[in-house]
């Protein structure tokens, strides 16, 4: 399937690795001009050249903060300027630790927020000119599978996360009379190196994972370019009538409906 992606560019934040990394890596792959952002330069331009290498397509790395004003403001502008365009935009960050709401105090929050809530808004808001020039913007927001269902000590990620839940929905009917589409991905457990934080002290990595892939009914731990491949559907024009959805990859392991 030609997702129509060539020549598109894209935007992907938190992109020197896992999830991020694999999502950029899809885009190059079917054409896209991709710019990387993430807080270790050195890290953002190792990958920016294997990407390029894989895929053969010019790959830039910008670094950035997301939780610091001026450098997203800078990173947006920068990245416009590099190819003239923004068309889409990949809101990706690391998640808050986990622990009991009793052992955050209010400075926790506050990072959480900036994180995970705060950088989505800002740089929504920051993309959304170049977006509505393109006249097929996309903005998709990678989550959590905790906004589908209760994961124990996730209520930092989990709060941030139905947060952006809900502004995504505001955001796809403001922004749908200039054919931008908002849509946020929600990964189920994936192998990146997030999952060895939620690991509980002293406990095998191997065997908790072979534990947890017990409570997923395809009985295994997802890959990163499953969620990649997601993104990249969504980025798609065949997607184009798909917004304010919240799509999970987790291999059915959420037991709501919807």
């Amino acid at each position: 399937m030609d997702l129509k992606l060539n020549n598109k560019v894209a935007i992907v934040l938190a992109a020197s690795k896992g999830l991020g990394k694999a999502i950029a890596t899809a885009l190059s792959a079917e054409g896209a001009k991709v710019i990387i952002g993430s807080r270790n330069e050195t890290e953002l331009n190792k990958t920016a050249a294997e990407i390029q290498q894989l895929t053969g397509n010019e790959v830039i790395a910008i670094p950035v903060d997301v939780t610091d004003i001026e450098q997203i403001k800078t990173f947006i502008q920068k990245a416009a300027d590099a190819f003239g365009r923004i068309d889409i935009l990949v809101n990706n960050a690391g998640g808050p630790p986990f622990d009991k709401f009793e052992n955050f105090d209010d400075d926790a929050w506050q990072q959480a927020f900036d994180l995970n809530l705060r950088s989505v808004a800002r740089a929504s808001r920051l993309a959304l000119p170049y977006l509505q020039k393109s006249g097929s913007g996309r903005i998709i927001n990678l989550i959590s599978v905790s906004v589908k269902s209760v994961l124990a000590g996730s209520v930092l990620s989990t709060t941030m996360r139905m947060g952006v839940v809900g502004m995504a929905k505001m955001m796809s009917d403001e922004f749908a009379p200039y054919n931008i589409t908002v849509n946020n991905v929600a990964p189920g457990t994936m192998l990146t190196d997030r999952i060895t934080k939620t690991v509980p002290k002293g406990a095998d990595i191997e065997e908790n994972l072979k534990k947890r892939a017990e409570n997923i009914p395809l009985r295994r731990i997802g890959k990163p370019e499953e969620s990649a491949a997601v993104v990249t559907f969504l980025a798609s024009e065949q997607a184009a009538y798909i917004t304010g959805a919240t799509i999970p990859v987790d291999g059915g392991a959420s037991r709501a409906i919807y």
